[in-house]
């Protein structure tokens, strides 16, 4: 699609309010794009996190703690 087609003339933003949800969106989220093979095994973020929580079961908890303190 050519750009000029992107934008049809009905779309009006007269009353839109530029960055309205732009705090909510820094403080809670988390953007981390993923290689195409992790893609494969780990479609979506609930699959992610279940492989970090089942990883950082695995690691010592002296090291958790020493990290949480940094």
């Amino acid at each position: 699609m050519k750009q000029q087609d992107e934008m049809l003339e009905e779309y009006d933003f007269s009353n839109g309010i530029r960055g309205k949800y732009t705090n909510q969106y820094n403080d809670g989220v988390n953007i981390i794009k993923l290689d195409e093979d992790v893609k494969k095994i780990f479609p979506d973020s609930k699959s992610v996190n279940n492989a970090l929580r089942t990883l950082i079961n695995l690691i010592p908890q002296k090291q958790i703690n020493s990290a949480q303190l940094t």
